[in-house]
């Protein structure tokens, strides 16, 4: 009989266990249901990876892994106010403050993401992380943070080959990201280029980084297949690289219709500029993406990309009212200006995302201690179903793909007060 009670007591253990480390994909905001329920030493014993114990009054602490110095930083800086808009809407989470640990993963140098990786697992109150801005230091910081359970939600890498399980650069299943896949970009911009700008020629340059390099490829197979369009160049360049005449004069010689460079400051604008000295691009439409839709790049070639028409691709921004009433608003009291890029409302849906996770998944203990254990936050994150998010209704795949897919050009034109501004004027949302 003694036997037999024990026998029952770990079953009934273990069913706890079980319930609290099961992933929610409803994509719902639950009320903490979960933090009041099960054994936090038992979950956290068969968590692989432990929990994150937060002592009651004490805040939870996570952190951006961004890009925030350098010609990069207006990237970053716009994922980081919008995670702290998050922080200011959501108010406590699991009855706790949030505290934001705000970190520099770069952008041009892939071992920042390392070496920031490495000190974020460094600090074992962190309990996810949000980042990183540029796929190249994406990954070689995924397997650091991995390895000790840290989940990552990236608001903007969309390099293919991130979310891909048979590339060398997949993230895992602790990584995940709420932008879209650049399969959905450069076929986008291969569509534009096909059906509105009619062009039947182009050429592209990258600067190696997977996010570069893996989209101009895409726009390069879709330009052919969607149009027949013959490609007539693919070329590199170097990351801090300042003259690229004799790149864009071998490109010239075959007068392409249209340029894709889908790169960053302050190569991006540099290129714009030489372009203007070589004759067999004085007609070529020049295309940019993302990856140089901010501030920088207005202050550094704005003016001359205007009078030549350039195009920028990028996310639809058109999110709805919430996003221009209440959100908008809210980023200008915090950041003092407008949104200086374009992934600013994906870090919202990020950090929202990590929220809901540790109210599901979170335990309180007698003393009010809250155990966040690792494993279980980070299914319940890779598990959202139907996810009503700012930037759109997100679920993720298997492999970690969670964004809204609308994909918009634009063009840089004055504002109502006079200032230049990337307006759209192409938008996959009304074909869908």
């Amino acid at each position: 009989m003694q036997r037999l009670f024990r026998l029952s007591a770990l079953l009934a253990a273990l069913l706890l266990i079980l319930a609290a480390c099961s992933s929610n994909t409803g994509g719902s905001s639950p009320s903490g249901s979960a933090a009041s329920s099960g054994d936090p030493t038992a979950v956290c014993a068969a968590d692989k990876f432990g929990c994150v114990k937060v002592a009651s009054g004490d805040k939870i602490e996570i952190a951006t892994a961004l890009t925030i110095t350098g010609s990069t930083s207006s990237l970053g800086l716009d994922s980081v106010t919008g995670v702290q808009v998050a922080i200011k809407d959501r108010g406590q989470v699991a009855g706790h403050d949030v505290d934001l640990k705000s970190t520099d993963a770069g952008c041009s140098n892939a071992q920042d993401g390392q070496t920031d990786a490495q000190s974020l697992v460094a600090d074992p109150q962190i309990v996810a992380v949000i980042g990183t801005s540029c796929s190249r230091t994406a990954v070689p910081a995924m397997p650091v943070l991995a390895a000790q359970g840290y989940l990552m939600i990236s608001p903007s890498n969309t390099a293919p080959s991130l979310t891909d399980p048979s590339s060398k650069d997949f993230g895992g299943p602790f990584y995940m990201r709420t932008a879209y896949n650049d399969k959905v970009q450069g076929a986008a911009v291969a569509k534009f280029a096909c059906e509105v700008l009619t062009v039947k020629t182009a050429a592209t340059i990258h600067d190696g980084s997977p996010y570069a390099q893996q989209l101009q490829q895409v726009f390069a197979d879709q330009f052919k297949s969607q149009c027949g369009g013959t490609i007539t160049a693919q070329e590199a360049i170097h990351v801090g690289d300042k003259d690229f005449h004799p790149v864009l004069t071998t490109i010239g010689a075959a007068k392409p219709e249209a340029l894709f460079f889908p790169i960053f400051d302050p190569e991006a604008p540099l290129i714009v500029q030489q372009s203007r000295d070589i004759p067999g691009l004085a007609n070529t439409k020049l295309i940019s993406a993302d990856g140089a839709k901010d501030d920088t790049f207005i202050s550094s070639a704005g003016p001359l990309a205007q009078s030549l028409g350039m195009y920028f691709s990028g996310p639809d921004l058109n999110f709805g009212s919430t996003y221009t009433d209440k959100f908008l608003p809210e980023y200008k009291q915090i950041a003092g200006k407008d949104p200086t890029s374009v992934y600013h409302a994906h870090a919202y849906d990020a950090a929202n995302i990590i929220f809901d996770a540790i109210e599901h998944v979170g335990l309180k203990d007698s003393s009010g201690t809250l155990y966040i254990p690792r494993t279980a936050l980070k299914d319940y994150a890779r598990g959202v179903k139907d996810y009503k998010g700012l930037t759109g209704t997100l679920t993720c795949d298997p492999n970690g793909d969670c964004g809204a897919s609308f994909v918009s050009i634009a063009q840089l034109k004055p504002d109502a007060s006079g200032k230049l501004a990337f307006q759209q004027v192409y938008t996959t949302r009304s074909a869908s």
